[in-house]
């Protein structure tokens, strides 16, 4: 995968704070931060140069970008993090206002009939069948209309942060499914299993929220 593109877009969007966090949440001073943040840059661009291209119908390239960022900087932290600090770590570096907004905005979206199509045609492509860093997606609507489950049976990030030796850290970035659709304001969120944690699938769940909520 070429760095110049999504790559180098999400470096400049959120290096930032992924940096300031080290200082929020693990404690750093500011120069250990940005030490870390200069050996984490040429680790992430070396990541990314090992990934494939994605096909250009991949909803999923975000995904494996941002999987790449965390690990760029968890590698070059000077201590390994636990799940628990590194949720929160995760969680609020990638949160920025910016991030906050393009989820309201999705959040508009969610639901309507250009998303279920989108759903759909995700779910057919099963595009990990050829590529091990992206998803395979099954969308299962729920009988009663109340929305539907995006169920992934294969999941890219497991494959690179295994290749990392940071499997055990994926849960971490599990959870930001919740914040995400949190953020959006239009859908509850709601999940039973996860392959990190060793489900039969991960299965993420999305009910409309109901008037007054």
């Amino acid at each position: 995968m070429k760095y110049i593109g999504m790559p180098m877009g999400m470096w400049t969007l959120f290096s930032k704070s992924f940096e300031q966090n080290l200082v929020t949440v693990f404690g750093l001073d500011r120069y250990s931060a940005g030490t870390v943040k200069a050996k984490a840059k040429p680790k992430y661009k070396e990541i990314i140069a090992g990934l494939p291209e994605f096909e250009k119908a991949d909803r999923f390239k975000m995904n494996i970008v941002n999987c790449a960022l965390l690990a760029a900087f968890v590698l070059n932290m000077p201590e390994r993090p636990d799940v628990e600090r590194l949720t929160a770590y995760y969680a609020g570096s990638m949160m920025t206002l910016t991030m906050k907004w393009f989820c309201r905005k999705s959040g508009k979206s969610k639901f309507t009939k250009k998303d279920i199509s989108s759903m759909k045609a995700t779910g057919r492509l099963r595009v990990a069948d050829r590529n091990p860093y992206s998803w395979n997606m099954e969308f299962l609507p729920y009988p009663d209309g109340s929305g539907y489950e995006a169920r992934f049976t294969a999941c890219g990030i497991c494959t690179l942060m295994r290749e990392m030796g940071l499997y055990d850290l994926v849960p971490a970035m599990c959870r930001l499914d919740y914040t995400i659709a949190e953020a959006g304001g239009t859908s509850d969120f709601f999940r039973e299993y996860t392959l990190a944690s060793g489900g039969p699938y991960c299965d993420c769940g999305y009910k409309k929220k109901r008037e007054g909520r």
